[in-house]
């Protein structure tokens, strides 16, 4: 059977080991059915071929795929890169690819969507989602709660459906918050992988990174510790399940 490539940008070790484990978790996977690339350490192979492999996971990361070329670090500038180079690929043979929240930045980015901080960032925590229309006739959300909780924080957001784009998955703050093109291309601005312990891992890491106030670290985790999260981790378990 062909292995997931599953890519990261967390330059953090901790967060990174953390990410991939929750990864492997949701997705039922054993660590041999899966091809981690740390762009922050390596470059993709050389030549990939995104077929050799049953599909491909782009985790999260502090990046922010809106922001000006000048404000980005020469090696989020470098991962936004490597990231985009398989999109065309992606895209152009509708292969299962699952972006998780930098992801969908990635992926509407590509697809000449708008992505942005004017409107609809979320604090870091449970965000209440629900079911869009079109979700009732897709394979990874047929059957899920109307509507459930999901852990989000992020400050930049795609503002309007990316072109050819179906709309899955909405909350209140953030009305994209998993979006499909084609049969088998998504992405989620809430993070599948994740619960609780993660966030608070995550948390720590990057309480200084802006996306809260540092001060409000413990309440924020708190608030994930007292959510329950159970459908995020289904629709990532039935995208491994469906294409592995």
């Amino acid at each position: 059977m062909k292995p997931f490539l599953i890519l990261q940008l967390r330059p953090e070790t901790d967060a990174s080991d953390d990410e991939f484990a929750a990864i492997l978790d949701k997705c039922r996977l054993p660590e041999s059915r899966a091809h981690r690339v740390r762009l922050d350490r390596e470059a993709l192979p050389e030549g990939v071929d995104v077929c050799d492999y049953a599909g491909v996971i782009v985790g999260g990361g502090p990046g922010c795929v809106s922001d000006a070329p000048e404000e980005k670090s020469p090696l989020d500038a470098a991962m936004e890169a490597a990231i985009l180079g398989l999109m065309p690929q992606i895209i152009d043979r509708d292969h299962p690819f699952m972006g998780c929240c930098y992801g969908l930045g990635i992926l509407a980015k590509h697809l000449g969507g708008e992505v942005g901080k004017a409107r609809f960032g979320e604090p870091v925590g449970p965000s209440e989602c629900r079911l869009m229309p079109d979700a009732e006739a897709d394979p990874l959300t047929r059957g899920l709660a109307q509507s459930f909780t999901a852990l989000v924080g992020h400050k930049e957001a795609v503002q309007a459906l990316p072109p050819g784009c179906v709309h899955l998955v909405a909350s209140d703050p953030c009305p994209f918050q998993m979006i499909r093109w084609g049969e088998n291309v998504y992405a989620t601005q809430f993070h599948p992988e994740a619960d609780a312990r993660d966030f608070e891992g995550r948390i720590r890491i990057y309480r200084n990174h802006g996306y809260f106030p540092p001060e409000d670290a413990e309440r924020l985790t708190a608030l994930c510790h007292a959510a329950t999260v159970t459908e995020p981790g289904e629709i990532l378990r039935r995208f491994a399940a469906r294409y592995g």
